[in-house]
C-alpha cells in the first residue's frame, strides 16, 4: 500500500471510526513490527519469547494509530516505526538487569572487534581490544566478567542432549544435592531400616520417653508429667535409652556418617 493510500486509509478511520480500516491499517503495516524485532532479537534474553516483543510491538502500532499527526511532516510509516521501535528498546531494559552504561559499552566492544577484524582479517587479542577500546586488559577484563554476570539464560530452555534429543538446560546441571544421588539414598534407606530396628528392641517405656522428648518435643518435666514419674527419672531412662541404641548401632556407625 502506497503512503498516499495509507494516509487515505489513516484519515477514514480517524473521521469515522471504523474498526476495520483500523485493521487493514495494522495489517499493512504489521511487518515493520517483525523488521524491528528480528534485528533486535540477538539482544532478547533467552528467557523471554520473541512473540513476547510482537506483542508488545502491535500494540505501539495500535497507539501509534491513534497518537499520529500528519501535519508534523512524518509519514505514517516514519511515526510508526519510530513508536514500535521505542517500544521494542523499553521492553528489552524493561527485563535487562545490566545498566545502560554496560549494554553501551558492550556494543563498542563488539564494534571494535569488527572493525579489527575487517582490518586484519583476525579476531583482536586480548591487548589489542583493549588498546581499540583505549582501556587496560584490567579494565576490559572486569567489562568481560560484568557482561558474563548479566547474560541471565532460563534453565527451562532446550539445550542439546543424549542421542541427538534435545533436553531442558536444567536436566543437564550437575546436582550437589545428595538426596538425589541414588547410592546415598540407598544408604540412607539403610541407615533408616537398621535405626528402626534398633528401636524396636528397646523397653516400651523406653521408647515412649524417646517419642515424648523427640517426636512430641516435650520437656524432661513434662514427660515426667505424662509417664507418672520425676524428672530425674525420664533423664535416667533417656539416659540408657541412648545407650541401648549406641551399642546396637556400633556396627553400623561408619554407614550413619555417610548419610549425616
Amino acid at each position: 500500500m502506497s503512503q498516499a493510500e495509507l494516509l487515505s486509509l489513516w484519515r477514514s478511520y480517524r473521521e469515522s471510526g471504523d474498526m476495520r480500516a483500523r485493521d487493514r491499517l495494522v495489517f499493512s503495516l504489521a511487518p515493520i513490527v517483525k523488521c524491528i524485532v528480528y534485528r533486535k532479537v540477538r539482544e532478547i534474553p533467552a528467557y523471554r519469547e520473541v512473540d513476547d516483543f510482537i506483542s508488545c510491538g502491535l500494540e505501539a502500532l495500535i497507539r501509534s494509530l491513534d497518537r499520529y499527526d500528519p501535519a508534523k511532516g512524518a509519514t505514517l510509516e516514519q511515526f510508526a516505526w519510530t513508536r514500535i521501535h521505542g517500544a521494542v528498546l523499553d521492553e528489552l531494559r524493561r527485563f535487562d538487569w545490566a545498566p545502560r552504561s554496560l549494554r553501551r559499552a558492550e556494543r563498542e566492544m563488539h564494534s571494535a572487534r569488527e572493525r579489527f577484524n575487517v582490518l586484519h582479517g583476525r579476531a583482536p587479542t586480548r591487548a589489542e581490544l583493549a588498546e581499540m577500546l583505549a582501556i587496560s586488559t584490567e579494565e576490559l577484563d572486569r567489562l568481560i566478567g560484568d557482561l558474563d554476570r548479566s547474560d541471565v539464560g532460563s534453565l527451562n530452555a532446550l539445550v542439546s542432549g543424549d542421542d541427538d534429543g534435545q533436553a531442558e538446560r536444567l536436566d543437564t546441571l550437575a546436582s550437589h544435592d545428595r538426596d538425589c544421588d541414588p547410592e546415598h539414598a540407598a544408604m540412607r534407606d539403610g541407615a533408616i531400616a537398621r535405626f528402626r530396628e534398633a528401636f524396636d528392641e528397646l523397653s516400651t517405656r523406653e521408647r515412649k520417653v524417646a517419642l515424648l522428648l523427640h517426636v512430641n518435643n516435650l520437656t524432661l518435666r513434662e514427660a515426667g508429667e505424662v509417664l507418672g514419674v520425676s524428672e530425674s527419672r525420664v533423664c535416667q531412662i533417656h539416659g540408657k535409652l541412648k545407650r541401648s541404641l549406641r551399642d546396637r548401632l556400633s556396627e553400623d556407625e561408619q554407614l550413619f556418617l555417610e548419610v549425616a
